[in-house]
């Protein structure tokens, strides 16, 4: 088991809305160097928290004051089967390293998101979702799982083995054990035909839910002070991949969407009063670009600007009026918003506190460079999240508690008690969850 020497080095996520002093890092190399620091840590009275890569806005992930349980060496696929598509990975392995593996194998993951740094084991853990009507988040592809309870026992669940602990576990926000395995019903490998093309917001409102039918996977992407929305529609194409030239890409994803763009958001967090105009000037520049590659190239993109995040998830029917009420409110904020609006879909599904449970869903997330003032802009977007019926994201910036949390989840008082029984202590609680969940001595 390695510890990390610089036990006073403070840990950060990704988006520096949250930092920790942890007493002390442990970096398993296996099962049992895990098992053994999770009972240390219970004899010296501390808390646990296992940490990915960081990538949640929210502190789901933050260790504070306890044990970070590091999982960097718990990467890679243990075993596959093509045949079936069922994968079983360790929990730590990053999305990209999976990606890869999986793609090597013919294989692929049915949905994804647009960043793939997160670990798979904090992805579904926090609600990771990519986007298509007909598709759920990543937590629907989990057949398995294998956790690391509060004991230091090793226990597997699945629909018919441990059922209720599967329930809960397909996203557990870490509350219930440290997951050590996951297994994934995968899909052949598959090439999607990517269209991005500017179009004026209203024009995409209108017709909203006809482009969540008509294509796999959907999204649109607005600037707050701008009239114009970048749509994006990704199909199922069976020709071969026909990416983009490499110099094109390299000009568009990290030049113009990263370079560029992180300097005009620069400018704009320098000089406020230039925003609304770069906004437009942006909206304006976007261009169309059509292109065939293989899925986990579609659906993810580098994200090398630092910013913060908050994300609803709402009945899919309602999107469009409360994009339409949020652009009213970004017209009246003292504080201009640098970074654009991103907007999504997913069906509905059954997995207890995930936020498309039980109703077709559009998510909305809202962004602000980061070292730019947001809490006034996500405070109103709160506001009317409440009164359309949202559910935050799990992994983004939210004010939340369990009361209110109980309210829009059916299930949750029931992932309570699963949580009372696999970890009475709270062990792997921590402040945020302390707040979402409520204390472990009361489930009910």
């Amino acid at each position: 088991m390695q510890r990390d020497p610089a036990t006073a080095r403070p840990w950060t996520n990704w988006g520096r809305t949250t930092t920790a002093h942890p007493a002390r890092v442990v970096a398993p190399r296996d099962t049992a160097e895990a098992a053994e620091a999770i009972r240390a840590a219970t004899r010296d009275g501390l808390r646990v928290r296992p940490i990915g890569s960081g990538h949640s806005f929210s502190a789901v992930a933050s260790p504070e004051s306890g044990v970070a349980l590091d999982l960097r060496h718990w990467s890679g696929i243990i075993h596959a089967d093509p045949s079936t598509g069922l994968v079983t990975a360790h929990g730590g392995t990053p999305l990209h390293v999976l990606n890869a593996e999986l793609d090597s194998l013919g294989l692929a993951m049915a949905n994804l998101g647009d960043i793939d740094q997160q670990t798979i084991a904090g992805a579904i853990s926090t609600g990771t979702h990519g986007t298509g009507a007909g598709l759920g988040g990543l937590a629907t592809q989990v057949e398995a799982l294998e956790l690391l309870l509060a004991d230091g026992s090793e226990v597997r669940c699945s629909a018919t083995e441990n059922p209720e602990l599967f329930a809960a576990g397909r996203l557990g926000l870490g509350a219930l054990g440290v997951i050590t395995t996951v297994t994934l019903r995968c899909v052949p490998a598959f090439t999607l035909a990517a269209e991005e093309r500017p179009a004026p917001l209203e024009e995409v409102l209108a017709d909203f839910h006809g482009l969540a039918e008509a294509h796999d996977h959907f999204e649109f992407h607005w600037f707050p002070h701008s009239r114009n929305a970048m749509v994006k529609r990704n199909d199922r194409h069976p020709g071969p991949p026909r990416p983009l030239h490499p110099v094109r890409h390299f000009l568009e994803y990290e030049v113009m969407e990263n370079h560029l763009f992180g300097a005009v958001c620069g400018i704009g967090r320098a000089v406020p009063a230039l925003v609304r105009p770069l906004n437009r000037i942006c909206a304006a520049t976007w261009s169309a670009r059509s292109y065939q590659d293989r899925s986990f190239r579609v659906f993810t993109t580098p994200r090398r600007i630092r910013f913060v995040e908050t994300e609803y998830a709402f009945p899919r029917d309602v999107v469009p009026d409360v994009v339409r009420e949020l652009r009213e409110v970004a017209a009246r904020l003292a504080d201009p918003v640098m970074f654009p609006v991103e907007v999504r879909v997913a069906r509905a599904d059954d997995v207890w506190l995930s936020t498309a449970h039980g109703r077709d869903t559009g998510y909305i997330a809202v962004h602000q460079f980061l070292g730019m003032p947001y809490r006034h802009f996500f405070d109103a977007f709160e506001a009317i999240a409440r009164d359309a019926g949202g559910r935050p994201h799990w992994g983004k910036m939210h004010r939340l508690d369990a009361t209110a949390l109980s309210r829009i989840y059916p299930r949750f008082n029931e992932f309570r008690q699963v949580r009372a029984s696999v970890d009475p202590g709270g062990i792997f609680h921590n402040s945020y969850l302390d707040r979402v969940l409520g204390p472990v001595d009361n489930p009910n």
